[in-house]
Order: C-alpha cells, then sequence, then structure tokens
C-alpha cells in the first residue's frame, strides 16, 4: 500500500505523532523515511480538512529538533566505538566512506554543516550523532539544530501543503492537461535528484591524491 493511501486510514492525532516520532528516530541517527512520512502528511493535509498542517509543521519540528539533540549526547558519550557500531548494524547509510564525507562537511563548515545537514539525506542522519562525536559546542549544535529543524521541517510542511492546494484546485480546471503536467514535473524532478544522487556517489568513489592526507 502506499505510504499516502494508508496515512489516509490513521486518525489525525496519530499522524501528528507518527511524524513527530519518525522525524525524530531519523534525526537520532536511525535510518527511517522521515522525509517520505512528512511530505506524505502534508500532502494528506492539503485534500483532508482533518490534519492541521501548522500542527503537522510543529510536531516535525520538535521531532527534528528532539530526535537530533538526543543524538548529539549519544555521540557524545559513545564517541568512534559508536559510529563503528552503527556502521556494522547499518552499513549502507553508516559505512566508512559516508561517515568519512560527513566527518570533512563538518570539519569545514561547523554548525552549518548541521544547519544545512538537515536538507541532505546523509547528514540528516548523521548530523546529531556526528556532532557530538567531533564535540561541537553544544550551543552552536543547539542553535544550528534549532534554526535548522524548524526551517526544513516547517518549510517542508508550508510548501508540500500549499503546493498540494494548487495543484488539486489547478487539475480540477484543466483536467488530463494538468495531470500530464503533474507527471511530467515529477518524472523531471526524479530524473534531477537521480542524476545528482549518482554524481555524488561516484564523487565519494573517486580516490583522495597521493599524500593529500599529508
Amino acid at each position: 500500500m502506499h505510504v499516502q493511501e494508508w496515512l489516509e486510514t490513521v486518525p489525525a492525532v496519530a499522524i501528528y505523532a507518527l511524524v513527530g516520532v519518525v522525524i525524530g528516530l531519523e534525526s537520532l541517527g536511525i535510518p527511517l523515511p522521515g522525509e517520505i512520512i512528512l511530505v506524505s502528511s502534508a500532502l494528506l493535509a492539503s485534500q483532508h480538512g482533518d490534519i492541521d498542517p501548522f500542527i503537522l509543521g510543529a510536531c516535525a519540528s520538535a521531532g527534528a529538533i528532539i530526535g537530533d539533540s538526543i543524538g548529539y549526547a549519544i555521540g557524545r558519550k559513545g564517541g568512534r566505538p559508536l559510529l563503528a557500531w552503527l556502521g556494522k548494524k547499518f552499513p549502507k547509510h553508516f559505512s566508512e566512506g559516508h561517515v568519512a564525507t560527513a566527518e570533512r562537511s563538518f570539519q569545514k563548515w561547523g554548525m552549518w554543516a548541521v544547519f544545512f545537514g538537515r536538507f541532505v539525506a546523509l547528514l540528516r542522519i548523521f548530523a546529531g550523532p556526528l556532532a557530538g562525536v567531533l564535540h561541537m559546542p553544544y550551543w552552536k549544535f543547539l542553535i544550528a539544530n534549532v534554526f535548522g529543524g524548524i526551517l526544513w521541517a516547517g518549510g517542508t510542511t508550508a510548501v508540500i501543503y500549499y503546493v498540494g492546494i494548487v495543484a488539486e484546485s489547478w487539475l480540477k480546471r484543466f483536467s488530463w492537461l494538468g495531470l500530464v503536467a503533474a507527471v511530467l514535473i515529477g518524472l523531471t524532478s526524479m530524473l534531477i535528484i537521480k542524476r545528482k544522487a549518482k554524481k555524488t556517489q561516484v564523487a565519494q568513489k573517486e580516490p583522495e591524491p597521493v599524500g593529500a592526507g599529508e
């Protein structure tokens, strides 16, 4: 069953809780489809009046901020052995290459890596635990975490919600033309995302020049 179809069978209160918990666990460092759940819920809210987009955005933001903070505490206490353990449990997400890529981002951008990491699937899982492992000052982490969490969760909810309302109204007016346009936009977006993801994977696999780390 499609995620959105499944969500239609769940009460609004349960959806708020589900979004907050899934995003919180993802932010904590557990690979879960937080973004898919959030987008599907926001789109559902645009089509059904039972779901309040403001409450949905608030729950998503709270889950992101709290989850990241718990992840930071766990990372600070567990240190690098924690990353090694996660690499064994979730090799696809916490491989040595992914950890090294995320760590370079943190070393280069500092607290901005936490802020912008919220918008990148890989860094979204790493941000909290890795910031703790690297002993980033908590006040810096908290500022980036709060603003990044609110902007990502609240912004995603608002954009998808209003796009859903406009799209529904537009499709009603223009019937099959609107449907064709929506499908084309969706396919184009998917191809662009896949292309960027492929380039990122290729870049991560390229070996560093000899002597680069000396």
